[in-house]
């Protein structure tokens, strides 16, 4: 009887973990704008046409799209995934 109780918990766990890990489709548009930002920075930072510094730039704002498609606009919010990644 315990087991199937345990069961059901972690089950609507994981499902409500599941769900409130789904993107919204424009959340997901500016995602992958931002990775495509990365990407052209990183490529542009290869090539010798912009600075580390400058690459780092590009990157910032790139970060800053996706985290305004999230709602994390929040400077503590943005502090603490600067700190975990």
């Amino acid at each position: 009887m315990n087991f199937n109780k345990l069961t059901i918990i972690a089950s609507a766990a994981a499902l409500s973990l599941g769900v409130a890990a789904c993107d919204s489709p424009a959340e997901e548009a500016a995602e992958e704008q931002a990775e495509a930002m990365e990407d052209t920075a990183d490529a542009m930072e290869d090539a010798g046409e912009i600075t580390d510094e400058q690459a780092d730039a590009m990157e910032a704002q790139a970060d800053d799209i996706e985290d305004a498609a999230e709602g994390d606009t929040d400077a503590l919010t943005e502090g603490v995934e600067e700190a975990v990644n």
